[in-house]
């Protein structure tokens, strides 16, 4: 039998993704929309705001066109353009959200915004003497200080009531990135900080009937990587053969890549699940979600792109 969205599993659930203009952000978000969420989408990248903030990327895509997609799956996107960096813009946020809707159900904590600061492949494995402290401060502080921010400001509308579910966004699950050397030693303490994030948030969360989870999609066909390989979503699987002109062909670990949405159907399943307290602390891949649940990627199929490591 073939797998669909419940669009009223969660409808009138308010959830906050943060970090939702491209990528695993737009993907989570458009999965709790078409599970009938309200999603309020953040980020720089606005078609309508403060261009002076927008992200280093310099992309098209932007919290607008997040918000109108959750819109048209089903659920009701709104855009709000914030830096999660700056405090007081996050402390805007917290108040316009009690102000709307007086209580957030979900807090997906997506903000990263550094694949260009942690360079191309030729780049990786510059040890830390040699590498940039600058560029490598920063990539620490949109990893882990967007998400301490966001997290104080935004988590007492979460814990005013049972139930509340906080999700951190990271790559690599914590016990494979344990024991696996990630690119730099800023980006590889990045990735492992967010899954601890996950776990100690979960631990405060507890006593207030709140769980945390630290979530990892696979390889993931975000917009950057499908242009890296002169592709789109729909015919994304021409890379693996070569036969895009003018661009490499995809590694053949690309086989088992998977949309944004199949994290996001991941997320929306774990918040429809009123016994989610089990998963707390937890660190797991979307595929882990997809065995426990049962949903599809957008294609019908179950990608696990970590059983290859």
């Amino acid at each position: 039998m073939t797998w669909s969205p419940d669009p009223e599993a969660l409808r009138g659930r308010v959830a906050v993704v943060a970090g939702a203009t491209r990528g695993a952000g737009r993907g989570i978000a458009a999965a709790l929309g078409e599970a009938g969420a309200t999603v309020v989408c953040t980020g720089r990248s606005s078609s309508s705001g403060d261009p002076a903030i927008r992200s280093d990327y310099q992309r098209g895509e932007t919290i607008e066109g997040t918000a109108a997609l959750v819109t048209e799956l089903g659920g009701l996107g709104v855009p709000i353009q914030v830096d999660h960096l700056d405090p007081a813009q996050v402390r805007s946020l917290a108040e316009r959200l009690r102000t709307d809707y007086g209580h957030v159900d979900v807090l997906v904590n997506d903000i990263w915004g550094a694949e260009v600061l942690k360079g191309p492949p030729a780049t990786w494995n510059t040890p830390v003497w040699r590498h940039d402290l600058d560029t490598g401060l920063r990539i620490l502080r949109l990893a882990i200080d967007t998400h301490l921010i966001t997290a104080h400001h935004v988590l007492p509308l979460l814990v005013d009531r049972h139930g509340g579910l906080l999700i951190e966004v990271t790559d690599g699950t914590a016990a494979f990135n344990a024991d696996q050397y990630r690119i730099s030693v800023y980006y590889d303490l990045a990735k492992v900080a967010v899954n601890r994030l996950g776990f100690s948030m979960g631990h405060e969360l507890e006593p207030h009937g709140a769980t945390a989870v630290a979530v990892t999609p696979g390889w993931l066909r975000s917009e950057l990587m499908l242009d890296n390989f002169g592709v789109t979503e729909v015919n994304w699987r021409a890379a693996l053969d070569g036969s895009v002109e003018g661009f490499p062909p995809a590694p053949a670990g690309f086989a088992a890549s998977e949309s944004p949405r199949y994290v996001g159907r991941g997320i929306a399943a774990l918040a429809a699940d009123g016994e989610r307290g089990r998963w707390n602390q937890r660190s797991v891949t979307s595929a882990e979600l997809a065995a426990a649940y049962g949903f599809t990627d957008i294609d019908g199929t179950r990608p696990d792109s970590w059983a290859q490591h």
